[in-house]
């Protein structure tokens, strides 16, 4: 019996072991880019919002209807992001579409996030003509430098943006020694009625540019703007590895004429990985344009002397032009000067595979008013990613999280990959 099964181990090796040879090989050229490229995301994402009714902006944006203490919105969203690749040329073209049911009823909006034409006719050298982002600034949840760039959602910085319609050149040269790299990017913005109109002042023509070095192993950036679409300005990041799990990096952006003085914002950040795969984001951001308490204080006080002329009078109009008139910055992610930003993610606990929970909190240092998200991410199949999260809002009246007209947001997520 032993002779026997020694025989059968004896013939079936040879050909197990061709079965094997042909499983494990792989062809290179499957491996090979091709030149058309298709992909993108689909996602369902619900959101449940505790509202505030006590207020400013609830009263600022509810006055004249009821929806109770909860209100539900249901997302459908698509990114499709498609490119093609020949030769010197590269066509790379990005759309965003969402279809929501919210208390208002039914929205439907695509947006065209990136659309351009890149020629790339050496290694050194790069042109760009269309709609893109630029992604400038080294920061995670703000990017003060990001002069040409949309502003990031401090609670979601990952998130795709939209970009504008620019020119951009970059040309890359390498060095011996302590300079390795140097690269330089001039950019021309055009704003006219139908190209970048929300950047800002019509007809004119914006030029800015950033010079890249990287010496003593540290990433360099130095940045400016100026045409005459929104106020001149010049900007300085850096971001350096200290050690393998360590990073320090930082932002600084100087407006000169901004409302008729000066304007300086900064960001100085760390991010640090445990042996335990632990990763801690930690980042101060002053914003050189943003309100004082005073000046909050104000902006609260005009809401509640005319809502209170409206629950006199029932004359809608001035809270409606109020509501439309008013800065937008004052309802922005980030309307005040000082704030701390941590964020503490965990890869696989437990030996869970696939899965990321974490926890983050935006601290607003004048009001001592904060944020605070758990999160749980998981991918139970590949390119399925699930997603819950809630955000509370913690602050006393009169502070900037604490007249939110929210005060948390249940938000569910499931995101498909293609």
């Amino acid at each position: 019996m032993r002779s026997f099964i020694l025989c059968l181990i004896l013939f079936f090796l040879p050909a197990s072991a061709v079965s094997a040879q042909e499983e494990y090989t792989f062809d290179l050229s499957a491996l090979k880019k091709k030149p058309l490229q298709i992909g993108g995301y689909i996602e369902f994402r619900p959101v449940l919002f505790g509202l505030d009714r006590n207020s400013r902006l609830y009263k600022l944006r509810f006055f004249n209807v009821d929806e109770g203490k909860f209100i539900s919105e249901y997302n459908t969203n698509m990114l499709l992001d498609a490119s093609l690749e020949t030769g010197i040329f590269k066509a790379k073209i990005r759309t965003n579409s969402i279809i929501t049911k919210s208390f208002s009823g039914w929205t439907h909006n695509t947006s065209l996030y990136e659309a351009f034409l890149s020629v790339k006719p050496s290694h050194s050298f790069n042109l760009d003509i269309g709609k893109r982002r630029l992604k400038w600034g080294k920061g995670y949840a703000w990017n003060p430098v990001a002069f040409f760039d949309r502003p990031k959602n401090p609670n979601d910085p990952e998130l795709a943006l939209e970009g504008f319609a620019v020119v951009s050149m970059e040309y890359i040269k390498s060095f011996q020694g302590n300079l390795k790299t140097i690269s330089i990017t001039p950019v021309l913005l055009p704003v006219y009625n139908n190209i970048n109109s929300d950047f800002g002042e019509l007809k004119k023509l914006n030029f800015g540019g950033k010079v890249y070095f990287l010496f003593f192993d540290t990433d360099i950036d130095i940045m400016f703007l100026s045409g005459g679409s929104v106020p001149a300005r010049f900007g300085i990041d850096f971001s350096r590895n200290l050690t393998s799990n360590l990073e320090i990096h930082g932002e600084l952006a100087y407006i000169p004429e901004y409302s008729k003085k000066d304007s300086t914002s900064f960001l100085l950040g760390a991010r640090f990985l445990t042996a335990a795969n632990t990763t801690f984001f930690l980042e101060y951001y002053k914003n050189g344009k943003g309100f004082s308490s005073g000046e909050m204080q104000d902006y609260y006080s005009l809401i509640d002397g005319v809502y209170q002329a409206f629950l006199q009078s029932g004359d809608e109009s001035l809270l409606k032009s109020l509501a439309g008139t008013s800065d937008p910055a004052y309802r922005s992610f980030a309307p005040m000067r000082d704030y701390l930003y941590l964020r503490i993610s965990q890869k696989e606990p437990w030996d869970i595979l696939y899965f990321f929970p974490s926890i983050t909190s935006i601290f607003n240092i004048t009001d001592q008013s904060f944020s605070l998200a758990p999160e749980l991410l998981y991918s139970p199949i590949t390119n399925l990613e699930l997603r819950a999260k809630i955000s509370l809002l913690i602050g006393s009246r009169g502070s900037d999280f604490g007249e939110k007209q929210n005060n948390f947001r249940l938000e569910f997520r499931g995101r498909y990959y293609f």
